[in-house]
């Protein structure tokens, strides 16, 4: 797991909040990560960002056949929007709501309440 790393697109660079990465997929210039090694990214979204993170990186990470793409929304409270590639484009799997524990099963096991992640 990284956090803003550069992940390195046929299209350019761009730099998720959070990457989930096979080991060794480092890119030859050490700065970041190819993406055909990316299993995972995580969008925060900020109030006043939602159109790039919820538009325009999808897209992006969708052209690179990056598998699983998470977005974290704070406003109003915390929930996590879960997609996944299918047919070249993200379809959304699960949307976790603040105080309700989620069992995810891909791209791993985990059980997460988005209202124990909070912006510091």
């Amino acid at each position: 797991m990284l956090e803003a790393v550069n992940v390195i697109l046929a299209s350019g660079l761009v730099v998720p909040d959070l990457v989930v990465a096979d080991a060794g997929a480092t890119a030859e210039d050490g700065a970041g990560v190819d993406a055909d090694g990316v299993r995972l990214v995580v969008e925060l979204v900020p109030p006043g960002n939602r159109m790039v993170d919820r538009k325009f990186k999808p897209m992006l990470y969708a052209e690179a056949a990056i598998p699983y793409f998470w977005r974290l929304e704070f406003d109003p409270a915390p929930m996590l929007v879960v997609h996944e590639l299918e047919g070249g484009r993200y379809a959304e799997r699960t949307t976790a709501l603040a105080g309700v524990t989620t069992h995810l099963n891909a791209p791993f096991p985990v059980a997460i309440d988005p209202a124990g992640l909070s912006r510091q």
